[in-house]
């Protein structure tokens, strides 16, 4: 099973006109569950402290799924899908807690950033060692379904 990263409840906040989650708030998960990431990684706040080191995130393609309303529990399930020296792609999938349906993807690149230097730069030994031992973990998990997806529309003949 991939990482569980986040939990919350769907604020009213985060609602719109339709009765369903706001678009933005999709995101606004996906990036917590990006924090939860990190803190697993060593790249927490004493980690980046540490290392001076910490993530960006590079690219985003989100899948909205199916509708979140106000007041429901979700969750965030996270696969480390490939990685190299400085760089992780990394699915993101939100549920219903026990659910095995995902309600929206994300799929995203995160690049290592020196911040003093304000440039990518290799993991730092020890998270790179975490890395390592995350990717072995999801090696053989099956790629989600939404990975790789791109946007456009086919041309008629």
């Amino acid at each position: 099973m991939s990482l569980p990263t986040y939990r919350t409840t769907i604020s009213p906040d985060w609602v719109d006109y339709n009765g369903h989650l706001r678009d933005a708030f999709y995101l606004l998960i996906f990036s917590h569950a990006t924090d939860a990431l990190m803190d697993v990684l060593g790249l927490d706040e004493a980690g980046r402290a540490r290392t001076g080191h910490t993530l960006y995130t590079l690219e985003c393609h989100l899948n909205f799924l199916a509708e979140v309303k106000e007041g429901e529990p979700v969750e965030v399930r996270t696969q480390l899908l490939a990685h190299d020296t400085k760089r992780l792609h990394i699915h993101h999938a939100m549920y219903r807690p026990g659910d095995d349906a995902s309600l929206a993807e994300s799929e995203q690149m995160l690049m290592n950033i020196d911040s003093a230097a304000g440039r990518a730069a290799p993991f730092a030994d020890q998270v790179a060692e975490r890395v390592a031992q995350l990717a072995s973990e999801h090696q053989g998990f099956p790629q989600p379904a939404c990975v790789g997806r791109v946007i456009g529309l086919r041309r008629s003949a």
